[in-house]
């Protein structure tokens, strides 16, 4: 998506440890109008899967999510990091590592708004070593509810997330690929 990478060369920020800040405009700051534009590129690489549920994990994704959602006209679901005490019945969990935080989150997601026979497009910002794609993808497991895309604003080609997800039969759309990143420049696979 040429706005979004566009937006990442005028607005990003290149950090030692192979970190590309973009909270200025889509994780923290939020630029809803890109947002929205994201949303409508997701809708259009996606809108004959039969998709009736968009899934993600708090917090960075929840923001995009939810405008892809509004494309979709479906219910969006998050996992939470933790078992909060709102959460009543029984939960789907699964363990995923934050690359950002350098820890490991348990995560939930309430058994009633995931179900067998849910077609779900997993959604997040930034996709490095797939780990909370991965913990995405097992608490659908659990729920018997179908994979049919992963949708991710700003993959690092270099890194084996999205490789080893595509290598496992999962459709995995990303607008831009980062693939190679110094400290001073960054370029994109075409």
């Amino acid at each position: 998506m040429q706005e979004l990478k566009d937006r990442i060369l005028k607005d990003g920020q290149v950090r030692p440890g192979n970190v590309l800040k973009v909270d200025s405009f889509l994780n923290h700051q939020m630029d809803v109008e890109l947002l929205d534009h994201i949303g409508a590129e997701f809708y259009r690489l996606y809108k004959d899967a039969g998709i009736n549920k968009i899934l993600t994990i708090e917090a960075s994704g929840i923001g995009i999510a939810c405008l892809v959602a509004t494309h979709f006209h479906v219910p969006m679901v998050f996992a939470k990091k933790a078992k909060s005490i709102n959460i009543d019945g029984d939960v789907y969990h699964s363990k995923v590592h934050s690359f950002t935080y350098g820890k490991d989150y348990d995560i939930t997601v309430s058994q009633k708004f995931l179900n067998k026979g849910d077609r779900v497009l997993l959604i997040d910002d930034f996709m490095a070593n797939g780990k909370a794609m991965n913990g995405l993808i097992d608490v659908c497991e659990q729920a018997g509810a179908e994979i049919v895309g992963i949708g991710i604003c700003i993959e690092k080609g270099f890194q084996p997330g999205g490789e080893d997800l595509r290598k496992r039969g999962f459709r995995v759309e990303s607008l831009a690929i980062v693939e190679n990143m110094t400290d001073d420049s960054l370029t994109f696979r075409e």
